[in-house]
């Protein structure tokens, strides 16, 4: 997700992160709140969009105060909760060279966290010729990060310098503050009683109907020989028995509390599956698996409102505890076009681990998750995990569109883009995952 840099963020490539440092509410009282987002009673969550502006002039009795020319940012301020957050910007192709960090204070603590990293490129895209570019206006976004239930934030953008002089940065940046909302069903025991499917959830649903029934939370797991259904739906030269992955466990957008209202009506299919891309998600690790599907929500509504995208990008997502989650709706053993991988999205799956894992290594649940749910899917398809294919690249920074590219069948994020995403810890391990999958495919 973050491509490599031919710089550093040393003071001899960028300029100085400095920013006059707004207290918190423990040295003295908190910016007034910014007006409260406009919320509609039937959509759980929401999102706060704050512009980002020049940073204000420095205190004279603030150490290392000097802002260096062109940086943005937001002083401290008290804002409605949110528990996810990124930037965006309104040229989907421009990148932003330069440091995204961001301090937050928990709600209900009044503890800010230092300043953490937000990871600046997000290569997870839709395909320049895709079908959600077209008449819409998508933007370019950093990796959004979660940090928990929030009611404060500050930021500050750091460009990079070339020759001595500022990068300029991107025109309309804003930070977007996400609150992923609670669903139904955690509404707790004297909730209302859960009221009657409506139409988007129904087809989100139902195209899922052939492996669980309408409504369901989970599609359940099912050994090799008991899924001859998932091969008929996932179009293309089915593989036997023999050779067929046992179905993982998955939890539905149902599940996991998919607001299906917020995504496009329609459905996109490419022709099959003949790959999959494993990424990270870039947002951090600072969650717990009870947290996931909260996680999961905010970045669908990330990509959906903020970077206007037709609904969430990744078409699984994987959990540090190794639980499997339907992404992008469509219907899960059915060639659904994500947008994951600019250049490859067409004939491929996107599957995403939630968490970084550029400095850390991958949970072991995790790794076991990514060769089940790979060992299925490509199964649908009649794919060996260990092979390899040629895939068409439709235009990335790394392969010219129109070029025929070999790619493993199970590949990482970096193999089509120029990225360090999955993450090189991660990123090491899918040899091993190729080869687990391909033994639960009875190889």
């Amino acid at each position: 997700m973050r491509p490599f840099l031919a710089s550093c963020l040393g003071a001899a490539c960028t300029a100085a992160l400095a920013l006059p440092f707004a207290p918190d509410a423990a040295a003295g009282p908190a910016a007034a709140p910014p007006p409260a987002p406009a919320r509609t009673a039937d959509l759980p969550g929401s999102t706060q969009s704050l512009p980002v502006a020049a940073p204000d002039a420095p205190l004279a009795t603030q150490q290392d105060t000097t802002g260096a020319p062109g940086t943005l940012g937001l002083p401290a301020r008290t804002v409605q909760p949110f528990s996810l957050l990124g930037v965006v910007w309104d040229d989907a192709d421009t990148a932003l060279h330069g440091r995204v960090q961001v301090r937050t204070r928990a709600t209900g603590t009044g503890h800010w966290t230092d300043w953490q990293d937000v990871q600046v490129h997000n290569d997870d895209t839709p395909d320049l010729a895709a079908a959600e570019r077209r008449n819409s206006a998508v933007r370019g976004s950093t990796a959004p990060l979660w940090v928990g239930n929030s009611d404060a934030v500050q930021l500050r953008i750091t460009p990079e310098t070339r020759r001595r002089a500022p990068v300029t940065l991107p025109g309309g940046l804003r930070l977007e503050l996400v609150d992923p909302g609670t669903p139904p069903g955690d509404r707790g025991v004297h909730a209302d009683p859960p009221a009657p499917l409506a139409a988007a959830a129904t087809e989100a649903s139902a195209a899922n109907a052939d492996l669980a029934p309408l409504g369901a939370t989970e599609i359940p797991a099912l050994d090799r020989a008991a899924s001859p259904t998932d091969a008929a739906e996932a179009g293309g030269a089915a593989a036997g028995p023999s050779h067929r992955g046992p179905r993982p466990r998955i939890v539905t957008r149902a599940g996991w509390g998919a607001d299906e209202k917020l995504r496009e009506k329609s459905f996109i299919y490419t022709k099959t599956v003949r790959a999959a891309f494993v990424h990270h998600s870039g947002s951090g690790n600072n969650y717990s698996c009870a947290q996931a599907p909260s996680l999961i929500r905010a970045m669908y509504r990330f990509h959906v409102r903020s970077n206007h995208w037709r609904d969430i990008g990744y078409n699984f997502l994987i959990d540090k505890c190794g639980t499997v989650y339907e992404g992008r709706a469509g219907g899960v053993a059915k060639p659904v076009m994500g947008a994951h991988t600019l250049g490859f999205n067409n004939d491929s799956t996107g599957i995403a681990v939630l968490g970084t894992f550029t400095d850390t290594e991958p949970p072991k649940p995790a790794l076991n998750a990514i060769s089940r749910l790979t060992a299925w899917k490509l199964g649908l398809s009649g794919l060996d995990p260990r092979g390899t294919v040629a895939l068409l690249s439709g235009g990335s920074n790394r392969y010219a569109k129109g070029i025929k590219v070999k790619m493993h069948a199970v590949s990482g994020h970096r193999d089509g883009f120029l990225t360090d995403c999955p993450g090189t810890h991660l990123y090491n391990k899918l040899p091993a995952t190729r080869l687990a999958a391909a033994r639960l495919q009875g190889r």
